[in-house]
């Protein structure tokens, strides 16, 4: 099927950016006494939007995260980007395959904004995205798994949901594609296989990507 919009996850899917935020969101969480692993992050809040880590540990604990806690994560992360994150290897292939064939393509992240420019800033792929081809979970209020985020990007592209498809590494980005009706490839580079239930076809490699969306 040739699919009328492509909609990327950001974290893990354009950029390598899941060891980095993961990494910091474990170490921020256990200083302020959540005792939090990397492989805890991974499991709990990998493609969350930052709503549901206050919710998550506020269930857990009856604690809330201080006010600032936003701020204060997001400055870190972004300081690490700015070190070290890279693109996905092989995405500006893919990329530049489907700007060929004419086919459109935006990115819908449970990310912010700034979270999003500065990873496309520091990983190079600011080139390929516009404002009009970045959406975030800070427009819709409730990020993934609601399929608010995917629903909203497929009408401000002007496509029908069932005419699109969503690349995702998340088992919470897998569930809002089906609710949203999309078909969505699961991304197994990080994610194991049997964690992306729902999943219209899964692959392993950019490669195998373009391979899907031909």
């Amino acid at each position: 099927m040739r699919y009328d919009l492509v909609i990327f996850d950001n974290d893990g899917v354009l950029v390598d950016s899941e060891p980095i935020s993961n990494r910091h969101l474990a170490a921020y969480l256990t200083e302020l006494g959540h005792t939090t692993s990397y492989e805890d992050s991974i499991r709990d809040y990998m493609g969350s939007a930052m709503h549901r880590i206050h919710e998550l540990v506020l269930e857990r604990s009856g604690e809330r995260l201080p006010a600032d806690f936003d701020d204060v994560f997001h400055a870190r992360v972004f300081a690490a980007f700015e070190r070290e994150l890279q693109a996905v290897a092989g995405v500006a292939g893919v990329l530049e395959k489907l700007v060929a064939d004419g086919v459109p393509y935006c990115v819908a992240s449970s990310g912010s904004h700034a979270r999003i420019r500065v990873g496309h800033r520091a990983a190079g792929l600011d080139r390929w995205f516009d404002d009009a081809r970045i959406f975030s979970s800070e427009d819709v209020g409730r990020g993934k798994p609601a399929p608010d985020l995917f629903l909203y990007a497929a009408e401000r592209m002007g496509v029908e949901p069932g005419r699109c498809v969503v690349v995702e590494d998340s088992p919470l980005g897998v569930q809002a594609a089906n609710a949203a009706g999309m078909d969505v490839y699961g991304f197994t580079a990080m994610t194991p296989a049997e964690k992306l239930v729902g999943a219209t076809q899964l692959f392993s490699s950019m490669g195998e990507l373009l391979d899907l969306l031909v």
